[in-house]
């Protein structure tokens, strides 16, 4: 059995859980989330615990245990506290704002970027230089980053794009003649 999966995940008060036959709902204050369950995998609600056995000794069975143990655990830290990520936009002009359920971008491009939010997704910007994305859908967060990210990643000679606030970006030395 895989290691991660030994650890049971702990339902904190207010979040509910449903077992099906072949999906876990997850239901809490911020939101609710479902997970498709895998054959190999045995999951049980006791005691408000989570457990995850494998349903035969295979090695993929032994590595979906550990998946769906992680990706649950995400699920209920999700409906309960919500995950979080943030960006910031460093070059000269660059600035980012929240309109409705779109983010607007000015990245030296030609043409602002209007990048439209998923459902469940909510941005702010404390200051034109950063964003703040939040949801209960880690996946839904982190895509969605990815892909803001992506219209301008940070370049190796003056760090300038959009990277994650806690990234670092290894400058290089300019090129000698």
């Amino acid at each position: 059995m895989s290691r991660v999966a030994k650890n049971p995940v702990v339902v904190p008060s207010g979040v509910e859980v449903k077992i099906a036959a072949d999906s876990i709902n997850v239901k809490g204050p911020l939101g609710e989330l479902k997970q498709e369950l895998s054959n190999d995998v045995v999951v049980s609600l006791d005691d408000g615990k989570i457990t995850f056995a494998v349903a035969n000794d295979s090695r993929h069975a032994n590595a979906m245990s550990g998946t769906l143990r992680a990706l649950v655990n995400n699920m209920v830290t999700g409906v309960s506290k919500g995950f979080e990520r943030r960006l910031t936009l460093i070059g000269v002009g660059y600035r980012a704002q929240v309109q409705g359920q779109n983010l607007k971008l000015e990245l030296g491009y030609s043409h602002d970027i209007i990048h439209p939010l998923p459902q469940g997704v909510k941005a702010e910007c404390p200051s034109q230089t950063e964003i703040v994305l939040k949801s209960h859908d880690k996946q839904a967060v982190g895509q969605v980053a990815a892909n803001i990210r992506a219209y301008r990643p940070p370049e190796p000679y003056k760090g300038k794009g959009v990277r994650y606030a806690d990234e670092h970006v290894a400058i290089k030395e300019v090129k000698k003649k």
